[in-house]
């Protein structure tokens, strides 16, 4: 169980009596446990926000799986990002977020994440490539990321996409109420590990809803027991990054943004907002 010393977190609005869930969250954190602001637990209207932008969220990953293909710039999923959004209502949350110049991150290959769409970047046949999209709807974000193999790639890369799809499906069911960020980790590690890749560790996941990056940090190792309790009514991404090679990543010094393998070998990611429930997650960007 992680250990937290600071002041309590967990508050009962003066006035209030407390329910049968705060009662239960104090007694983690009576514990020693490190558990959740309760200004992290989302109220219904706020999951019906953030669900709605799910919606608008998938619909576009869709579109890009439907329209991607060999000869098509980066540039191009860009702009199939940003018409459909702005024709549905909605905001591309990365357009200008701390200076990102672009509505979409698209990352082929060796890049892990945050890749630039460019006119200049080609898929080709055999190409790897994670879209990762945030949508901004009515204030509310959902945010997810998906593969896409350009034609026919390498059984290795296959396996790596494939490998960290599963990732992703085990960390969301080693993610239960009243466990912690820890076996979410520890979870995808060892299935990571078991196949014979690595997982990045500069990076993670993270609380999401009405803001884009919020608590708790969701780090995709770990040991079991560790981290932040889980709680029902939170929100959050699981998106393990998976290398081929080594877990060490380095930052493209020309943009300051794209984030690559050390070793240059291949990198995949899956990513999906989830709703902690009293039974599990429930995925609000399928």
């Amino acid at each position: 169980m992680g250990m937290f010393n600071n002041r309590k977190r967990w508050r009962v609005p003066a006035g209030q009596e407390p329910t049968d869930l705060d009662r239960k969250v104090m007694a983690f954190e009576s514990r020693g446990a490190l558990v959740p602001k309760r200004s992290l637990i989302r109220t219904p209207e706020e999951i019906e926000g953030i669900r709605k932008s799910g919606v608008i969220n998938t619909a576009i990953l869709d579109l890009v799986g439907e329209k991607i293909h060999a000869g098509m710039s980066t540039l191009e999923i860009d702009e199939l990002v940003y018409n459909y959004t702005i024709e549905h209502g909605a905001t591309p949350a990365c357009l200008g977020y701390e200076g990102f110049p672009k509505s979409v991150c698209t990352s082929i290959n060796e890049v892990v994440c945050h890749g630039i769409p460019s006119a200049h970047e080609i898929l080709k046949e055999g190409d790897i490539i994670n879209v990762d999209c945030t949508t901004i709807l009515d204030g509310f974000y959902a945010d997810a990321s998906r593969m896409f193999v350009i034609g026919e790639t390498t059984p290795r890369k296959q396996q790596l996409v494939d490998v960290a799809k599963e990732c992703l499906e085990i960390g969301m069911k080693a993610a239960k109420p009243f466990g912690f960020v820890g076996d979410i980790g520890n979870a995808i590690e060892q299935h990571a590990h078991k196949n014979g890749f690595s997982v990045v560790r500069d990076l993670c996941g993270h609380g999401v809803g009405v803001k884009f990056h919020d608590d708790p940090e969701v780090l995709h190792y770990g040991r079991k027991g560790t981290g932040m309790l889980l709680v029902p009514g939170m929100v959050f991404t699981i998106e393990p990054m998976i290398n081929m090679g080594t877990w060490k990543v380095f930052i493209d010094s020309d943009d300051g943004w794209t984030v690559v393998t050390e070793d240059e070998l291949p990198s995949a990611q899956w990513e999906h907002t989830l709703l902690m429930t009293d039974h599990g997650v429930e995925i609000l960007t399928h």
